[in-house]
C-alpha cells in the first residue's frame, strides 16, 4: 500500500495484469509507477531505470510500498513487452484530461516513426504513430499506432475518435486532407484548416488558380530572424469560393488560403507557397498564425523526443516494448513541460529529476 497519494501512477491502475497469478513479487502499478518516474529522472533504457530507482529506493518507498524492494530490469521489460499498449494509452489519454485546461484552441495532428523499431531480419515493420498536439498547452492529447506513414488515413478518425474537439481548430497536413476526415472534424463540432498538395489535384489545382486571378480579401506578413536565418510568411485570404468549384465537394469550406515563405539563409534566398483549405471565415493574421502553430508538432513535441529522449535511436522491439516505452516517454515529456517552475531545457530538467529527488517531487507536484 503507498503511504502517500501518488496521483500520476493512480491513473494506470486500470491496466490489466497479463502475469500468471500468484507468481508476482511486484505490484503492477509499482512497476508503471517508477518507470514513468525513471524516464522523467533521464532514464531511456530498462538497466537505467532499475539502477536509479535502485539508487533512490528509500525515497520511493515514501510512495510504494516495495516490499520485496526495487524489481529487476528483466522485471521492467518484460512487464513492458507484454502489457496491453491500447490500455495504457487510454489511460494516458485520460490523464491528459485531467490536467488539460479548457482553453485549448488548436490541436495539431501530425505522425512520426520510430526508426530503431524496426525489425527488418525478424519482419517486424517500424513503428508509426500519428499525435495529437495541444499547441497552446504545449501538452501532447493522444497517439494512434499504425504500420506505416501511409496508414496515417486510417488512424486520424481514430485519433479524432478519442478526443472532445468541439470548439476546438484541427488542422493537418497534406496527407489528412480526405473529405472523409473533413466529415469525422465536422462531426465533432471542430473546424478544420487542412494542406492542399497534388494528392488532391483538382482542388489544388483550382485554388492555384484562384490565387492567381481572384481579388485577395485578406493578406497579412511577418518576418522572424533567427540565428542567422530571415523567415518572411505572407498569408493571403480568399472567401469567395465561386472559383473554385472543387471546394463545395468539402464540408462547410468557407477559405481558401495561400501562404509564400522566403527564407534567406546566408545571402541564399528559396522561396515556397502552401495551399490551405478552411471550414473558417478569419482573417489573414490569425491563419498565419493557425498554420505557424502546426509546426510547433515537429519543433516541440518530435525534436524534444528525439533530441531529450532519444527516441530515434532507440532499439527496443520485442513483444509492445517500442509501443509502451513511447507512452512512457510522451507521459515524461507532458509532466516536465507542464512545471512551470523551471526554463531550462527538457534534457537539462531530466537531468536535474535525475539527480535532486526534491526537484523531481516539485516537477510530480508530489
Amino acid at each position: 500500500m503507498q503511504t502517500k497519494t501518488m496521483t500520476l501512477p493512480d491513473y494506470f491502475k486500470e491496466i490489466s495484469d497479463p502475469r500468471v497469478s500468484g507468481r508476482t513479487k511486484h505490484k503492477l502499478t509499482d512497476i508503471i509507477g517508477i518507470a514513468i518516474i525513471a524516464v522523467i529522472a533521464e532514464c531511456d533504457e530498462w538497466q537505467d531505470i532499475a539502477d536509479w530507482a535502485g539508487s533512490k529506493q528509500e525515497e520511493l518507498k515514501k510512495y510504494f510500498k516495495l516490499s520485496n524492494g526495487i524489481p529487476s530490469h528483466d522485471t521492467f521489460e518484460r512487464v513492458f513487452s507484454i502489457i496491453n499498449p491500447l490500455e495504457f494509452e487510454h489511460c494516458f489519454i485520460q490523464w491528459v484530461k485531467s490536467i488539460l485546461g479548457s482553453d485549448t484552441t488548436f490541436v495539431h495532428l501530425d505522425g512520426k516513426s520510430l526508426t530503431g523499431s524496426a525489425d527488418v531480419p525478424h519482419g517486424k515493420k517500424m513503428l508509426h504513430l500519428v499525435h495529437a498536439w495541444a499547441s497552446q498547452q504545449n501538452l501532447l492529447l493522444a497517439q494512434v499506432r499504425t504500420e506505416e506513414k501511409s496508414n496515417e488515413i486510417t488512424a486520424i478518425p481514430e485519433l479524432l475518435a478519442l478526443l472532445d474537439l468541439a470548439g476546438c481548430i484541427i488542422t493537418i497536413d497534406a496527407m489528412g486532407c480526405q473529405k472523409g476526415i473533413v466529415e469525422k472534424i465536422i462531426e465533432a463540432k471542430a473546424d478544420y484548416i487542412l494542406a492542399v498538395k497534388n494528392n488532391q489535384k483538382s482542388l489544388y489545382e483550382q485554388i492555384q488558380t484562384a490565387f492567381s486571378h481572384q481579388t485577395i480579401e485578406s493578406e497579412n506578413k511577418t518576418e522572424e530572424k533567427n540565428h542567422g536565418r530571415i523567415e518572411t510568411r505572407t498569408c493571403r485570404i480568399i472567401t469567395n469560393l465561386d472559383f473554385a468549384e472543387e471546394t463545395s465537394n468539402w464540408k462547410k469550406s468557407q477559405s481558401i488560403i495561400a501562404l509564400t515563405r522566403i527564407r534567406t539563409i546566408k545571402e541564399k534566398e528559396t522561396t515556397e507557397t502552401s495551399y490551405y483549405i478552411s471550414s473558417l471565415k478569419k482573417d489573414a493574421a490569425f491563419m498565419n498564425q493557425a498554420v505557424r502553430a502546426h509546426w510547433s508538432v515537429e519543433n516541440q513535441l518530435h525534436w524534444s523526443l528525439d533530441v531529450a529522449f532519444g527516441e530515434d535511436g532507440s532499439r527496443k522491439r520485442k513483444g509492445h516494448q517500442a509501443q509502451n516505452f513511447a507512452t512512457l516517454r510522451r507521459i515524461a515529456l507532458n509532466v516536465i513541460k507542464s512545471y512551470k517552475g523551471d526554463k531550462r531545457s527538457i534534457k537539462r530538467r531530466r537531468k536535474m529529476a535525475s539527480y535532486e529527488f526534491s526537484y523531481l517531487q516539485k516537477v510530480l507536484k508530489i
